[in-house]
């Protein structure tokens, strides 16, 4: 067990374990956006850093097939940091609020010696998306393209430059597939750690392994904050699935079976190195 799971294990709650905690129809998701962890200051602007920051935490509502409605932020900011750079944080955080009908209603504030970021999403939902839901033979898929985000963060690390579309920088969430292929997936999930350790998480949430089919790189496997979903579903539904994703646009990659037989997941975790 890698240190991230044994700290979540000390805590039970019938309610841990997904995306986001479900109570009643009531969705709760929480992540940090943290300086010189997440991301640095010569990376991104002030506008890109809160703008990503909203739509990775919007992602775990998306995953959950859930309405995001609210948002509390927690901003940590340097004491060196302007007027003007607040608005442009300011800016981030409301153009993607708007953009999928939130309300921040409230958070904190603090002095930082960086820029750090927790934000917590409060979302709807009449048919939540679960990781639990996958049976012997279920074909499993991603959407889009994945590896871009690795080998950008590598530039990036390497003191080299990305496109300002990077998905690194600008994410891409998927919440129309979702929604409009709610009633045929049975488990989903969004890729924030890597295809090949999310998948390990859905191995260990419903106690099944998986036959990959199509041969995937482990650099594009590994690649973590691509935030594209990862989804489960009867085989029966393929074609109603593929149908559903072209009307979205949204491309849909099907590379593995569920199978009764032991998941070896190639990354290495990556919240504690």
């Amino acid at each position: 067990m890698n240190l991230e799971n044994y700290f979540i294990s000390q805590f039970k709650s019938p309610y841990i374990g997904d995306d986001a905690a479900i109570i009643g129809r009531d969705v709760y998701s929480k992540d940090a956006f943290f300086e010189d962890v997440h991301f640095k200051k010569k990376w991104m602007n002030y506008y890109q850093i809160a703008s990503k920051a909203m739509l990775v935490n919007i992602s775990d509502a998306v995953a959950m097939n859930a309405k995001p409605k609210y948002a509390l932020l927690s901003v940590a900011m340097p004491k060196t940091i302007s007027k003007a750079q607040m608005r442009e944080l300011a800016s981030g955080f409301k153009d993607i609020s708007t953009q999928y009908g939130i309300e921040i209603i409230g958070g904190d504030t603090i002095s930082n010696s960086k820029l750090d970021i927790t934000i917590t999403i409060i979302s709807e939902v009449r048919k939540p998306l679960l990781r639990r839901g996958i049976k012997d033979g279920y074909l499993v898929a991603f959407t889009g393209e994945l590896g871009r985000s690795g080998k950008d963060l590598k530039k990036l690390l390497n003191l080299g430059k990305i496109h300002k579309k990077s998905k690194f920088i600008k994410i891409e969430l998927r919440e129309k597939f979702v929604n409009n292929s709610s009633r045929l997936l049975k488990s989903g999930m969004d890729i924030s750690d890597g295809l090949f350790s999310d998948l390990s998480k859905l191995s260990s949430a419903n106690k099944i392994g998986f036959k990959i089919e199509k041969k995937i790189q482990k650099s594009v496997g590994c690649s973590g904050e691509e935030y594209e979903m990862l989804v489960a579903f009867d085989r029966r539904d393929k074609k109603a699935i593929l149908r559903r994703a072209a009307q979205s646009r949204t491309p849909l990659h099907i590379f593995a079976t569920a199978r009764r037989e032991k998941y070896n997941n190639r990354c290495k975790a990556h919240h504690f190195k």
